[in-house]
Protein backbone atom coordinates (compact mmCIF):
# COMPACT_ATOMS: atom_id res chain seq x y z
CA UNK A 1 0.00 0.00 0.00
CA UNK A 2 1.43 3.77 -0.92
CA UNK A 3 2.45 5.79 1.94
CA UNK A 4 0.78 9.60 2.35
CA UNK A 5 4.03 11.79 2.42
CA UNK A 6 2.96 12.54 5.78
CA UNK A 7 3.83 9.13 6.77
CA UNK A 8 6.87 8.81 5.02
CA UNK A 9 7.95 11.92 6.62
CA UNK A 10 7.13 10.97 10.18
CA UNK A 11 9.42 8.13 9.63
CA UNK A 12 12.44 10.51 9.10
CA UNK A 13 11.93 11.56 12.63
CA UNK A 14 13.42 10.44 15.56
CA UNK A 15 11.90 11.89 18.75
CA UNK A 16 12.31 11.81 22.40
CA UNK A 17 10.36 11.90 25.32
CA UNK A 18 10.12 12.08 29.68
CA UNK A 19 9.48 8.89 31.69
CA UNK A 20 9.36 5.58 31.99
CA UNK A 21 6.32 4.56 30.33
CA UNK A 22 5.24 5.77 26.91
CA UNK A 23 3.65 9.29 27.17
CA UNK A 24 0.74 10.21 25.40
CA UNK A 25 1.98 12.51 23.49
CA UNK A 26 4.71 10.46 21.75
CA UNK A 27 1.97 7.99 21.63
CA UNK A 28 0.11 10.84 19.67
CA UNK A 29 3.28 11.04 17.17
CA UNK A 30 3.23 7.75 16.49
CA UNK A 31 -0.03 6.81 15.86
CA UNK A 32 -1.46 10.12 14.33
CA UNK A 33 2.26 11.37 12.62
CA UNK A 34 3.61 7.83 11.67
CA UNK A 35 6.97 8.68 13.26
CA UNK A 36 9.18 5.87 13.04
CA UNK A 37 12.35 6.00 15.81
CA UNK A 38 12.54 6.93 19.43
CA UNK A 39 15.69 8.19 21.16
CA UNK A 40 15.43 6.54 24.94
CA UNK A 41 17.45 8.31 27.89
CA UNK A 42 18.37 7.96 31.50
CA UNK A 43 15.41 9.45 32.03
CA UNK A 44 13.15 6.76 30.58
CA UNK A 45 15.31 3.85 31.58
CA UNK A 46 14.00 2.20 34.81
CA UNK A 47 15.06 -1.49 35.47
CA UNK A 48 15.44 -3.87 32.73
CA UNK A 49 11.90 -5.12 33.11
CA UNK A 50 10.82 -1.29 32.66
CA UNK A 51 12.96 -0.91 29.80
CA UNK A 52 11.67 -4.08 27.78
CA UNK A 53 8.09 -3.03 29.19
CA UNK A 54 8.61 0.57 27.73
CA UNK A 55 9.75 -0.34 24.04
CA UNK A 56 7.07 -3.59 23.57
CA UNK A 57 4.81 -0.65 24.55
CA UNK A 58 5.80 1.78 21.80
CA UNK A 59 6.65 -1.03 19.34
CA UNK A 60 2.81 -2.46 20.20
CA UNK A 61 1.45 1.63 19.40
CA UNK A 62 3.55 1.49 15.77
CA UNK A 63 2.02 -2.08 15.11
CA UNK A 64 -1.60 -0.70 16.17
CA UNK A 65 -1.10 2.24 14.13
CA UNK A 66 -0.39 0.28 10.97
CA UNK A 67 3.83 0.88 11.06
CA UNK A 68 5.27 -1.73 8.08
CA UNK A 69 7.99 -1.72 10.18
CA UNK A 70 8.95 -2.09 13.55
CA UNK A 71 9.83 1.52 15.36
CA UNK A 72 14.01 2.41 15.83
CA UNK A 73 14.34 2.91 19.28
CA UNK A 74 17.74 3.79 20.14
CA UNK A 75 19.79 4.87 22.87
CA UNK A 76 23.60 6.09 23.38
CA UNK A 77 25.04 3.01 25.04
CA UNK A 78 28.91 3.88 23.85
CA UNK A 79 29.65 2.11 27.71
CA UNK A 80 32.18 4.03 30.15
CA UNK A 81 31.27 7.83 30.96
CA UNK A 82 28.77 7.77 28.27
CA UNK A 83 25.78 4.68 28.61
CA UNK A 84 22.16 4.89 29.67
CA UNK A 85 21.48 1.41 30.68
CA UNK A 86 20.90 1.69 34.65
CA UNK A 87 20.61 -0.85 37.46
CA UNK A 88 21.09 -4.58 36.57
CA UNK A 89 22.65 -4.32 32.97
CA UNK A 90 26.58 -4.90 33.04
CA UNK A 91 28.71 -2.08 32.98
CA UNK A 92 30.98 -2.68 29.97
CA UNK A 93 34.28 -0.32 29.45
CA UNK A 94 34.50 2.66 27.18
CA UNK A 95 36.46 3.41 24.10
CA UNK A 96 39.42 4.68 25.83
CA UNK A 97 39.88 1.74 28.26
CA UNK A 98 39.43 -0.51 25.06
CA UNK A 99 42.28 1.64 23.67
CA UNK A 100 44.23 0.95 25.89
CA UNK A 101 44.13 -2.81 25.98
CA UNK A 102 45.60 -3.15 22.38
CA UNK A 103 43.40 -5.70 21.54
CA UNK A 104 40.58 -4.77 18.77
CA UNK A 105 38.94 -7.99 19.56
CA UNK A 106 38.22 -6.38 23.16
CA UNK A 107 35.90 -3.91 20.81
CA UNK A 108 34.47 -6.95 19.31
CA UNK A 109 33.60 -8.66 22.50
CA UNK A 110 32.23 -5.93 24.45
CA UNK A 111 30.50 -4.74 21.01
CA UNK A 112 28.71 -8.50 20.96
CA UNK A 113 27.74 -8.42 24.33
CA UNK A 114 26.48 -4.90 24.72
CA UNK A 115 24.40 -5.82 21.52
CA UNK A 116 23.11 -8.83 22.84
CA UNK A 117 21.84 -6.84 26.12
CA UNK A 118 20.01 -3.98 24.43
CA UNK A 119 18.55 -5.94 22.18
CA UNK A 120 16.98 -8.14 24.77
CA UNK A 121 15.88 -5.21 26.67
CA UNK A 122 13.76 -4.08 22.64
CA UNK A 123 16.89 -1.37 22.01
CA UNK A 124 17.62 -1.92 18.30
CA UNK A 125 19.40 0.71 17.41
CA UNK A 126 23.02 1.73 19.28
CA UNK A 127 24.35 5.40 18.73
CA UNK A 128 27.86 4.04 18.69
CA UNK A 129 30.99 3.91 18.07
CA UNK A 130 32.35 7.04 18.32
CA UNK A 131 34.99 7.04 15.42
CA UNK A 132 35.78 10.26 16.57
CA UNK A 133 40.03 10.98 16.43
CA UNK A 134 40.90 12.17 19.83
CA UNK A 135 43.92 14.02 19.03
CA UNK A 136 43.55 17.45 21.02
CA UNK A 137 44.13 17.16 24.78
CA UNK A 138 41.30 20.11 25.31
CA UNK A 139 38.28 18.57 23.54
CA UNK A 140 35.67 19.23 26.33
CA UNK A 141 33.11 16.42 24.26
CA UNK A 142 34.95 13.48 23.05
CA UNK A 143 38.11 12.77 25.32
CA UNK A 144 37.51 9.34 26.61
CA UNK A 145 34.82 8.56 24.53
CA UNK A 146 37.38 7.82 21.65
CA UNK A 147 39.56 4.92 21.13
CA UNK A 148 42.46 6.76 20.91
CA UNK A 149 44.67 9.52 19.22
CA UNK A 150 45.84 7.20 16.25
CA UNK A 151 43.58 7.33 13.26
CA UNK A 152 44.19 3.47 12.48
CA UNK A 153 43.50 2.13 15.77
CA UNK A 154 40.41 3.81 15.73
CA UNK A 155 39.65 2.30 12.27
CA UNK A 156 40.73 -1.18 13.62
CA UNK A 157 38.73 -0.84 17.23
CA UNK A 158 35.95 1.28 15.19
CA UNK A 159 35.59 -1.97 12.92
CA UNK A 160 35.33 -4.58 15.50
CA UNK A 161 33.03 -2.94 17.71
CA UNK A 162 30.45 -2.31 14.81
CA UNK A 163 31.15 -6.41 13.96
CA UNK A 164 29.96 -6.93 17.44
CA UNK A 165 26.73 -5.24 17.17
CA UNK A 166 26.03 -6.52 14.22
CA UNK A 167 26.51 -9.87 15.06
CA UNK A 168 23.85 -9.45 18.12
CA UNK A 169 21.40 -7.85 15.24
CA UNK A 170 21.87 -4.72 16.80
CA UNK A 171 22.00 -1.50 14.21
CA UNK A 172 25.29 0.80 14.67
CA UNK A 173 26.54 4.10 14.22
CA UNK A 174 29.35 6.08 12.79
CA UNK A 175 29.90 9.33 14.50
CA UNK A 176 30.52 12.07 14.33
CA UNK A 177 31.36 12.65 10.62
CA UNK A 178 33.19 13.68 9.05
CA UNK A 179 35.05 14.33 12.95
CA UNK A 180 34.81 16.01 15.96
CA UNK A 181 38.11 14.73 18.07
CA UNK A 182 40.00 18.09 17.38
CA UNK A 183 37.99 20.54 18.61
CA UNK A 184 38.10 23.00 21.85
CA UNK A 185 34.28 23.34 22.09
CA UNK A 186 31.14 21.69 22.67
CA UNK A 187 28.71 21.42 20.09
CA UNK A 188 26.41 20.85 22.96
CA UNK A 189 26.92 24.60 23.98
CA UNK A 190 28.42 26.37 20.87
CA UNK A 191 29.68 25.70 17.29
CA UNK A 192 33.09 24.09 16.91
CA UNK A 193 35.17 24.36 13.93
CA UNK A 194 38.16 22.41 12.66
CA UNK A 195 40.10 24.44 10.13
CA UNK A 196 42.68 21.89 8.20
CA UNK A 197 43.12 21.11 5.04
CA UNK A 198 41.58 18.09 2.63
CA UNK A 199 44.81 16.39 3.02
CA UNK A 200 44.81 16.02 6.67
CA UNK A 201 40.86 15.63 7.13
CA UNK A 202 41.87 12.40 4.53
CA UNK A 203 44.50 11.29 6.33
CA UNK A 204 43.46 11.26 10.32
CA UNK A 205 39.48 12.85 10.73
CA UNK A 206 38.05 10.96 8.22
CA UNK A 207 40.14 7.66 7.87
CA UNK A 208 38.19 5.40 10.53
CA UNK A 209 34.42 6.75 8.74
CA UNK A 210 36.08 5.10 5.51
CA UNK A 211 37.91 2.25 6.79
CA UNK A 212 34.27 0.93 8.68
CA UNK A 213 32.48 2.20 5.53
CA UNK A 214 34.24 -0.27 3.18
CA UNK A 215 33.16 -3.34 6.28
CA UNK A 216 29.76 -2.11 6.14
CA UNK A 217 28.25 0.33 7.55
CA UNK A 218 24.13 0.94 8.80
CA UNK A 219 24.01 4.74 9.90
CA UNK A 220 26.39 7.55 10.40
CA UNK A 221 26.04 10.27 12.32
CA UNK A 222 27.11 14.07 11.35
CA UNK A 223 28.45 16.57 13.72
CA UNK A 224 27.54 20.01 14.40
CA UNK A 225 30.98 20.87 13.39
CA UNK A 226 32.08 23.63 10.87
CA UNK A 227 34.56 22.47 8.12
CA UNK A 228 35.91 25.77 5.84
CA UNK A 229 37.96 23.45 3.81
CA UNK A 230 35.05 21.54 2.44
CA UNK A 231 31.65 23.81 3.23
CA UNK A 232 32.65 27.27 1.91
CA UNK A 233 29.51 28.91 3.06
CA UNK A 234 30.69 30.47 6.67
CA UNK A 235 29.43 28.42 9.78
CA UNK A 236 27.18 25.84 8.28
CA UNK A 237 27.94 22.95 10.26
CA UNK A 238 28.71 19.72 8.64
CA UNK A 239 25.07 18.32 9.36
CA UNK A 240 23.18 21.38 7.35
CA UNK A 241 25.81 21.29 4.49
CA UNK A 242 25.29 19.75 1.20
CA UNK A 243 28.75 19.70 0.54
CA UNK A 244 29.88 17.55 3.43
CA UNK A 245 26.84 14.91 3.37
CA UNK A 246 25.84 14.35 -0.50
CA UNK A 247 29.18 15.82 -1.90
CA UNK A 248 32.39 14.17 0.25
CA UNK A 249 29.76 11.23 2.21
CA UNK A 250 27.75 10.03 -0.35
CA UNK A 251 29.36 10.93 -3.96
CA UNK A 252 33.22 10.88 -3.14
CA UNK A 253 33.52 7.97 -0.23
CA UNK A 254 30.22 6.02 -1.80
CA UNK A 255 28.19 5.79 1.31
CA UNK A 256 24.77 5.07 0.11
CA UNK A 257 23.03 4.23 3.91
CA UNK A 258 21.29 5.94 6.59
CA UNK A 259 22.69 8.93 7.73
CA UNK A 260 21.16 10.72 10.58
CA UNK A 261 21.34 14.03 12.49
CA UNK A 262 22.92 14.31 15.93
CA UNK A 263 20.57 16.17 18.42
CA UNK A 264 19.15 19.25 16.48
CA UNK A 265 18.90 20.93 19.91
CA UNK A 266 22.11 21.10 20.46
CA UNK A 267 22.83 25.11 20.64
CA UNK A 268 25.30 24.67 17.77
CA UNK A 269 21.98 24.48 15.99
CA UNK A 270 19.08 25.61 18.03
CA UNK A 271 20.82 29.06 18.83
CA UNK A 272 21.87 29.05 15.29
CA UNK A 273 19.43 28.83 12.14
CA UNK A 274 16.96 27.03 14.87
CA UNK A 275 15.47 23.30 15.12
CA UNK A 276 13.02 23.43 12.45
CA UNK A 277 14.77 25.08 9.65
CA UNK A 278 17.64 22.89 10.39
CA UNK A 279 15.54 19.77 9.90
CA UNK A 280 14.50 21.26 6.58
CA UNK A 281 18.42 22.04 5.79
CA UNK A 282 19.46 18.81 7.00
CA UNK A 283 17.46 16.45 4.38
CA UNK A 284 18.27 19.49 1.45
CA UNK A 285 22.21 18.06 2.27
CA UNK A 286 21.18 14.69 2.07
CA UNK A 287 20.48 13.58 5.94
CA UNK A 288 17.75 10.90 6.22
CA UNK A 289 16.90 11.02 10.01
CA UNK A 290 16.05 14.18 11.97
CA UNK A 291 16.82 13.58 15.58
CA UNK A 292 15.28 16.09 18.27
CA UNK A 293 15.10 14.79 21.46
CA UNK A 294 13.70 17.14 24.36
CA UNK A 295 11.12 19.24 23.70
CA UNK A 296 7.55 18.55 22.05
CA UNK A 297 6.92 21.54 20.51
CA UNK A 298 9.97 21.31 18.40
CA UNK A 299 9.24 17.97 17.41
CA UNK A 300 5.97 19.42 16.26
CA UNK A 301 7.16 22.55 14.52
CA UNK A 302 9.94 20.15 12.53
CA UNK A 303 7.39 17.81 11.11
CA UNK A 304 5.08 21.07 10.24
CA UNK A 305 8.15 22.80 8.83
CA UNK A 306 9.14 20.00 6.77
CA UNK A 307 5.64 19.86 5.14
CA UNK A 308 5.48 23.22 4.54
CA UNK A 309 8.92 23.31 2.68
CA UNK A 310 7.94 20.61 0.86
CA UNK A 311 4.25 22.13 -0.35
CA UNK A 312 6.24 24.81 -1.17
CA UNK A 313 8.93 23.48 -2.89
CA UNK A 314 11.74 24.05 -0.98
CA UNK A 315 12.21 20.23 -0.64
CA UNK A 316 12.02 17.57 -3.49
CA UNK A 317 9.50 15.24 -3.24
CA UNK A 318 12.77 13.31 -4.38
CA UNK A 319 14.87 14.20 -1.75
CA UNK A 320 11.67 12.90 0.74
CA UNK A 321 11.24 9.52 -1.09
CA UNK A 322 15.11 9.04 -1.27
CA UNK A 323 15.14 9.25 2.18
CA UNK A 324 12.58 7.13 3.50
CA UNK A 325 13.85 4.35 1.02
CA UNK A 326 16.91 3.93 2.73
CA UNK A 327 15.56 4.59 5.85
CA UNK A 328 12.78 1.42 4.95
CA UNK A 329 16.00 -0.89 3.54
CA UNK A 330 17.46 -0.42 6.85
CA UNK A 331 14.37 -1.23 8.62
CA UNK A 332 14.02 -4.76 6.31
CA UNK A 333 17.23 -5.64 7.28
CA UNK A 334 17.22 -5.61 11.02
CA UNK A 335 13.61 -5.00 12.20
CA UNK A 336 10.83 -7.73 11.72
CA UNK A 337 7.49 -7.62 14.13
CA UNK A 338 7.57 -11.57 14.12
CA UNK A 339 10.37 -11.15 16.86
CA UNK A 340 8.83 -8.83 19.08
CA UNK A 341 6.27 -10.39 21.44
CA UNK A 342 3.41 -8.15 21.65
CA UNK A 343 0.43 -10.06 22.30
CA UNK A 344 2.13 -11.26 26.11
CA UNK A 345 4.01 -10.52 28.78
CA UNK A 346 7.58 -9.61 27.58
CA UNK A 347 10.46 -11.19 29.62
CA UNK A 348 13.93 -10.17 30.19
CA UNK A 349 16.28 -12.79 28.70
CA UNK A 350 19.11 -13.89 31.26
CA UNK A 351 21.74 -12.59 29.38
CA UNK A 352 20.87 -8.94 30.59
CA UNK A 353 23.13 -8.07 33.58
CA UNK A 354 24.20 -12.08 33.79
CA UNK A 355 27.65 -13.34 35.86
CA UNK A 356 29.04 -14.36 32.80
CA UNK A 357 29.10 -11.01 30.78
CA UNK A 358 30.27 -9.57 34.00
CA UNK A 359 33.33 -11.65 34.17
CA UNK A 360 34.14 -11.46 30.46
CA UNK A 361 34.01 -7.34 31.08
CA UNK A 362 35.86 -7.69 33.96
CA UNK A 363 39.06 -9.24 32.17
CA UNK A 364 38.63 -6.00 29.95
CA UNK A 365 38.90 -3.70 32.34
CA UNK A 366 42.02 -5.68 33.67
CA UNK A 367 44.02 -5.32 29.91
CA UNK A 368 43.12 -1.54 29.62
CA UNK A 369 43.56 -0.16 33.49
CA UNK A 370 46.86 1.86 32.87
CA UNK A 371 50.10 1.97 35.36
CA UNK A 372 51.79 4.93 34.09
CA UNK A 373 54.16 5.55 36.63
CA UNK A 374 55.20 3.28 39.39
CA UNK A 375 58.53 4.36 41.37
CA UNK A 376 58.74 1.42 43.55
CA UNK A 377 55.34 1.98 44.95
CA UNK A 378 53.12 -0.53 43.60
CA UNK A 379 51.55 -2.88 45.02
CA UNK A 380 51.12 -0.96 47.81
CA UNK A 381 52.98 -2.46 51.17
CA UNK A 382 50.19 -2.28 54.21
CA UNK A 383 49.54 -4.13 57.05
CA UNK A 384 46.18 -4.01 58.52
CA UNK A 385 46.98 -1.71 61.23
CA UNK A 386 48.39 0.47 58.78
CA UNK A 387 45.88 3.63 57.96
CA UNK A 388 45.11 4.44 54.38
CA UNK A 389 43.96 7.71 53.37
CA UNK A 390 41.60 8.57 50.13
CA UNK A 391 40.87 11.91 48.83
CA UNK A 392 38.86 12.58 45.46
CA UNK A 393 36.79 15.97 44.48
CA UNK A 394 32.86 15.84 44.09
CA UNK A 395 31.92 14.39 40.63
CA UNK A 396 30.52 16.76 38.81
CA UNK A 397 29.85 14.96 35.39
CA UNK A 398 31.81 16.67 33.07
CA UNK A 399 30.24 16.93 29.42
CA UNK A 400 26.77 17.50 28.29
CA UNK A 401 26.18 14.23 26.89
CA UNK A 402 27.38 12.09 30.30
CA UNK A 403 24.85 10.94 32.76
CA UNK A 404 24.01 12.43 36.03
CA UNK A 405 23.21 9.35 37.16
CA UNK A 406 26.46 8.09 37.05
CA UNK A 407 28.37 11.49 38.17
CA UNK A 408 29.48 9.37 41.67
CA UNK A 409 32.64 8.08 42.83
CA UNK A 410 32.82 4.88 44.40
CA UNK A 411 36.62 5.00 44.91
CA UNK A 412 36.43 5.46 48.39
CA UNK A 413 33.85 2.28 49.09
CA UNK A 414 36.36 0.21 46.88
CA UNK A 415 39.31 0.99 48.83
CA UNK A 416 37.73 0.42 52.21
CA UNK A 417 36.57 -2.67 50.80
CA UNK A 418 39.97 -4.03 49.94
CA UNK A 419 41.63 -2.40 53.53
CA UNK A 420 39.13 -1.67 56.15
CA UNK A 421 41.53 1.00 57.81
CA UNK A 422 41.00 3.15 55.51
CA UNK A 423 39.54 7.13 55.84
CA UNK A 424 37.93 8.68 52.80
CA UNK A 425 37.38 12.89 52.21
CA UNK A 426 35.36 13.83 49.18
CA UNK A 427 36.41 17.84 48.58
CA UNK A 428 34.42 20.20 46.73
CA UNK A 429 35.01 20.45 43.02
CA UNK A 430 37.30 22.06 42.78
CA UNK A 431 38.65 21.40 46.14
CA UNK A 432 39.01 24.85 48.50
CA UNK A 433 42.10 26.00 49.77
CA UNK A 434 40.84 25.50 53.28
CA UNK A 435 39.78 21.86 52.32
CA UNK A 436 43.21 21.00 50.70
CA UNK A 437 44.96 22.80 54.19
CA UNK A 438 42.97 20.35 56.20
CA UNK A 439 43.25 17.33 54.71
CA UNK A 440 46.95 17.91 54.28
CA UNK A 441 47.36 18.41 58.01
CA UNK A 442 46.22 14.87 58.28
CA UNK A 443 47.71 12.89 55.78
CA UNK A 444 50.87 13.06 57.73
CA UNK A 445 49.28 10.13 59.84
CA UNK A 446 48.53 7.75 57.22
CA UNK A 447 50.25 4.98 55.98
CA UNK A 448 50.06 6.10 51.93
CA UNK A 449 47.37 8.71 50.16
CA UNK A 450 45.60 7.10 47.20
CA UNK A 451 44.21 10.45 45.54
CA UNK A 452 41.65 10.50 42.93
CA UNK A 453 41.57 12.94 40.17
CA UNK A 454 39.19 14.28 37.91
CA UNK A 455 39.58 16.20 34.16
CA UNK A 456 42.70 18.41 35.56
CA UNK A 457 43.13 21.50 33.58
CA UNK A 458 46.53 23.10 33.82
CA UNK A 459 46.41 25.45 37.22
CA UNK A 460 44.13 23.71 38.73
CA UNK A 461 43.16 23.10 42.27
CA UNK A 462 43.02 19.22 42.17
CA UNK A 463 47.16 20.33 41.03
CA UNK A 464 47.42 22.21 44.19
CA UNK A 465 45.66 19.63 46.09
CA UNK A 466 47.74 16.84 45.17
CA UNK A 467 51.20 18.93 45.79
CA UNK A 468 49.73 19.64 48.86
CA UNK A 469 49.45 15.94 50.06
CA UNK A 470 52.60 14.88 48.76
CA UNK A 471 54.60 17.36 50.69
CA UNK A 472 53.00 16.70 53.62
CA UNK A 473 53.16 12.70 52.83
CA UNK A 474 55.34 11.26 49.58
CA UNK A 475 53.79 7.88 49.44
CA UNK A 476 50.98 8.92 47.53
CA UNK A 477 49.36 7.19 44.37
CA UNK A 478 47.20 9.10 41.68
CA UNK A 479 44.29 7.56 39.96
CA UNK A 480 43.50 9.59 36.91
CA UNK A 481 39.59 8.42 37.16
CA UNK A 482 38.52 9.84 33.68
CA UNK A 483 40.76 12.15 31.52
CA UNK A 484 44.53 10.52 31.24
CA UNK A 485 45.95 13.91 30.57
CA UNK A 486 45.53 14.51 34.25
CA UNK A 487 48.56 13.58 34.76
CA UNK A 488 50.48 15.69 32.59
CA UNK A 489 49.31 19.01 34.75
CA UNK A 490 49.89 17.39 38.14
CA UNK A 491 53.47 17.64 40.63
CA UNK A 492 55.16 14.29 40.51
CA UNK A 493 54.55 12.06 42.77
CA UNK A 494 55.72 7.84 42.78
CA UNK A 495 52.61 6.55 41.49
CA UNK A 496 50.52 7.21 38.76
CA UNK A 497 47.29 5.07 37.20
CA UNK A 498 44.66 5.80 34.49
CA UNK A 499 41.31 4.34 34.72
CA UNK A 500 39.71 6.30 32.00
CA UNK A 501 36.45 5.95 33.42
CA UNK A 502 34.73 6.45 36.82
CA UNK A 503 32.82 3.25 36.59
CA UNK A 504 32.87 0.95 39.43
CA UNK A 505 34.70 -1.82 37.86
CA UNK A 506 37.45 0.28 35.95
CA UNK A 507 37.75 1.47 40.41
CA UNK A 508 37.62 -2.01 41.49
CA UNK A 509 40.52 -3.03 38.91
CA UNK A 510 42.67 0.07 39.70
CA UNK A 511 42.50 0.05 43.54
CA UNK A 512 42.88 -4.00 43.38
CA UNK A 513 46.43 -3.57 41.34
CA UNK A 514 47.18 -1.05 43.87
CA UNK A 515 47.24 -3.48 46.81
CA UNK A 516 48.39 -6.19 44.46
CA UNK A 517 45.89 -8.53 44.11
CA UNK A 518 45.25 -8.02 40.75
CA UNK A 519 48.01 -7.39 37.21
CA UNK A 520 46.68 -4.60 34.70
CA UNK A 521 48.32 -4.69 31.46
CA UNK A 522 47.19 -1.01 29.38
CA UNK A 523 49.23 1.28 27.79
CA UNK A 524 48.11 5.15 27.18
CA UNK A 525 46.26 5.62 24.14
CA UNK A 526 47.20 9.07 23.52
CA UNK A 527 50.65 11.32 24.18
CA UNK A 528 50.74 13.04 26.79
CA UNK A 529 50.80 17.06 26.54
CA UNK A 530 54.88 18.18 27.60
Amino acid sequence: MDKTIEQKIGQLMVFGFKGKKATPEIKKLIREHHVGGVILFARNIGTPEEVLALTTELQREAKNAGHEKPLLICIDQENGVVRRLGEGATIFPGSMLLGATGRSENAYITGLLTGRELKALGVNWNLAPVLDVNNNPDNPVIGVRSYGESASVVSEFGKQAVKGMQDAGVITTLKHFPGHGDTNVDSHLDLPTIAHDMDRLKEIELKPFIDVIEQGADTIMSAHVYFPAIETEENVPATLSKKVITGLLREEIGYNGVVTTDCMEMNAISEGIGTAEGAVEALKAGVDLIMISHLQSRQYEAISYVKESLLSGEISEDTINDAYQRVMVLKENYLDWNDIPLDSEPVVASVVGSKLHEVEAYEIYKQGITVVKNDSILPLAVEESDRVLVVYPKNNYAMQVEDKRYATFSLGETVQRLHDNTEVFELSNPPTASEIASVSVLAKDYKAVIVGTLSVKPGDQQAKMVEELYQANPQVIVIATRSPYDIAYLPEVPGYLATYEFTAPALQAAVEAIFGRVKVKGRLPVTLPQ
